[in-house]
């Protein structure tokens, strides 16, 4: 009865609104500030800090750290110090070291992770409001890596957003020092205010330590915007200037597909895509013809689920400002998602052109539009289909966030005539960021619109995040109607798959994620931070039957080496609607009814600072009627800092009663990164799957040869493990990208 009573109130979202839009908590630590100023003098690159705008800049010292503690100051001094002028912002810094010859670089590889070496970054939130923002990182070898700052930084930076920026590097005996030039033109801004916000992080893995200008609390994000400083501009801003970029590029692919009536293919492509800056904030992309084939591959996995898994976009189209379009809903419950433009089951759809307004209008206003148009390809049964999505978010109560999206899929019939094929969705998202970002949340209402019935095709959920020094509380739930349908988004769930009928069955189901995790922080010279955790995932129908229960108690502990250690316990349950080959591997298929299973699971990986670096899991355990064991790790070997090479494996034994059969899954790989010089890089993956029958490759050679602008050599293919030939392709591709 109780639980009844929960899910009629979740049925009342506003109710929810209305009480988290009055809970504001206060921050505690006055806010740190640093001037830049206005220069006229020419700054010339080289990391070697002889200007003399560098002799008189206001510094940021005082760096606190973040790990292993949060308590003290930083054992090495940093400083740094920031300027500008009408086309430009220069930084530049001094890190103090006991002994260089020691630094931790694991890659002369761009967009590298930054807290896995010796690196500083700087954080830029060109609007202050916490939300958005912008990471520039460099190691002592002058490597960069910039990324996006979404969700106000909380789940760090996304490194697969490219621009125009330049960074130099010098090491000393006893230090390092950089320099950094961002364009204005690179940023996203209001030339109208004259105060950022700003923060400063340097990671030390050799010692190993973590440190910020402006201080973060050890239990959260480092690149959070909530603690942010304040960079105060001496003069106004320059006003935005005439700011276009074209990026042609022309690609030829060669191949052979068995799948395909041709065997053998060759396919030369042009394309165009082009970046106007409508204003300082608010940039229009157009793309014609556009090259979607990826020169990054998915990595396959071991998919034990009844559904879908979820593979990240990596299209460089569809990442800047791409929170505005995919931060509606949640992970498995998305209105949109651009992995559906463009690409079926794996195969590519021609895209003729498309086009994309984004950014913002104000200090307060974010809109994004977006159409897309493909061509059809009737071998995959695609028709000629338009992908629209229209965005806007406006911010309310401080720093939170209330937005509204919708959504278009509308496909064309063989004389271009709109057919009834289409399926659209409006939804009203409210986000929650609280000063010091010790509560965070979300609610959303989004309905689907599409050919058929209407009722019961609407979804919504709550997401509370709860977090101290001490202690993590996480609150979520979520319902999908069974007719709510994203054509253009991802929803893991309410489709079942009836192997009696051979049909795909639409369900509706209901969802509770609670979760409590408690920390001791003990200061000591081994143990950083351990604690237990009790997490809860569990799935009702519509008539609130359990079909799908998660309950994992655990117990972490991270070191003070980086190196971490995971003990948990995990009690399933599973109702099987239909029934199914739950080993997915050609087994007969388990009886229709409730399933309850457990097991034991350890997960440990090594200090990661290390040349050699390792982690290993294993479960042991009760499987439906059966058991699982499980075994699984990589290693790792760094050869600093021009090689990595690793190795990984894991293993599923499966044992069932008969009449079912024991089933083997095994996943291999092995990967191989080059870094020859900043812009001359090397990449392959092998992997062996034989739940997928598959043995695939992936060979990449990428020379950054100017600022943007790449030549690429990519080799895929894939054999079943019979070593009967797939597919294979060669692709070569050039881009270059011209500024006005």
């Amino acid at each position: 009865m109780r639980l009844c009573y929960i899910c009629r109130l979740l049925k009342k979202p506003f109710l929810i609104f209305l009480f988290l839009t009055f809970v504001q908590l206060s921050g505690f630590a006055q806010r740190k500030s640093l001037e830049a100023r206005k220069i006229s003098e020419p700054i010339e690159l080289d990391g070697q800090l002889n200007e003399a705008v560098w002799k008189v800049a206001s510094s940021g010292t005082g760096f606190r750290q973040y790990f292993p503690f949060d308590t003290s100051d930083a054992n090495t001094a940093t400083r740094f110090m920031i300027a500008f002028d009408e086309h430009n912002i220069y930084v530049a810094g001094v890190c103090n070291r006991s002994d260089a010859e020691k630094f931790v670089i694991p890659s002369r590889k761009r967009d590298f992770e930054w807290q896995t070496g010796e690196a500083v970054m700087l954080i830029l939130d060109p609007f202050d409001d916490h939300v958005n923002g912008f990471s520039f990182a460099v190691n002592p070898l002058g490597v960069m890596s910039e990324g996006l700052l979404a969700n106000s930084g909380g789940f760090g930076a996304e490194l697969f957003w490219d621009n125009k920026w330049v960074a130099e590097a010098e090491i000393q005996d006893d230090h390092w020092t950089f320099e950094m030039m961002i364009p204005f033109k690179t940023l996203r801004f209001d030339p109208n205010t004259t105060q950022w916000g700003v923060n400063f992080l340097r990671a030390e893995m050799n010692s190993p330590e973590g440190s910020a200008w402006s201080s973060v609390p050890r239990t959260f994000e480092p690149t959070s915007l909530a603690f942010t400083g304040a960079l105060n501009f001496s003069e106004s801003l320059p006003k935005p200037s005439k700011n276009m970029a074209f990026i042609p590029s022309v690609n030829v692919r060669y191949g052979q597909d068995r799948q395909d009536t041709s065997y053998d293919f060759v396919r030369p492509q042009a394309s165009m895509d082009a970046k106007i800056a409508v204003s300082s904030s608010l940039n229009l992309d157009l793309t014609i013809n556009p090259d979607f084939s990826q020169v990054d591959v998915d990595r396959q996995v071991t998919n034990l689920t009844r559904f879908s898994i979820f593979f990240p976009e990596r299209r460089n189209f569809f990442l800047e400002n791409s929170d505005l379009f995919a931060r509606y809903g949640f992970s498995q419950i998305r209105p949109f998602f651009s992995r559906r433009i463009g690409l079926a089951n794996g195969q590519t759809v021609p895209i003729l052109a498309g086009a994309r307004l984004s950014g913002r209008i104000d200090e307060k206003w974010r809109i994004g539009v977006m159409s897309m148009q493909t061509e059809g390809v009737s071998e995959l049964g695609e028709a000629s289909t338009n992908y629209s999505v229209a965005a806007v978010q406006r911010r309310v109560f401080g720093n939170n966030n209330l937005a509204a999206i919708v959504v278009n899929r509308q496909a064309f019939d063989k004389s271009g005539t709109i057919s009834g094929d289409y399926n659209r969705i409006v939804g009203l998202d409210y986000d929650i960021y609280t000063k010091g970002n010790k509560l965070r949340g979300k609610l959303f209402y989004h309905r689907s619109i599409s050919d058929g019935t209407q009722e019961n095709a609407h979804a919504h959920a709550s997401w509370l995040l709860y977090r101290t020094n001490k202690i993590r509380l996480m609150w979520n739930h979520e319902y999908v109607g069974k007719n709510y349908r994203a054509d253009m988004g991802f929803v893991r769930r309410n489709t079942l798959f009836d192997p009696s009928s051979n049909t795909d069955v639409k369900v509706t189901f209901w969802r509770l994620e609670p979760q409590v995790k408690y920390f001791w922080n003990p200061n000591g010279k081994f143990i950083n931070q351990h604690g237990p955790a009790v997490y809860l995932d569990q799935y009702f129908n519509n008539a609130l039957k359990t079909t799908d229960r998660l309950l994992r108690l655990s117990y972490e502990l991270t070191f003070q080496n980086t190196s971490f250690l995971r003990i948990s316990n995990e009690q399933k349950f599973t109702w099987l609607i239909f029934p199914t080959d739950v080993t997915f591997a050609g087994n007969p298929e388990l009886p229709r009814g409730e399933y309850n299973y457990s097991d034991f699971g350890i997960f440990w990986e090594s200090d990661s600072r290390r040349s050699f670096y390792l982690n290993l899991e294993a479960d042991y355990g009760s499987y439906y009627v059966g058991d699982r064991r499980r075994v699984g790790g990589s290693l790792r070997y760094r050869a600093q800092p021009w090689g990595v090479f690793s190795l990984s494996y894991n293993r599923n034994i499966i044992l069932m009663p008969e009449p079912y059969v024991d089933q083997n899954l095994d996943l291999l790989g092995a990967s191989l990164e080059l870094s020859f010089t900043k812009s001359l890089f090397f990449t392959s993956f092998f992997q062996y799957n034989n739940q997928g029958d598959n043995f695939g490759s992936n060979i990449r050679l990428q020379w950054r040869f100017a600022p943007m602008s790449d030549l690429f050599i990519v080799y895929t293919d894939n054999y079943g493990l019979n070593f009967q030939d797939k597919n294979k392709t060669l692709v070569l591709k050039l881009s270059y990208w011209l500024n006005t």
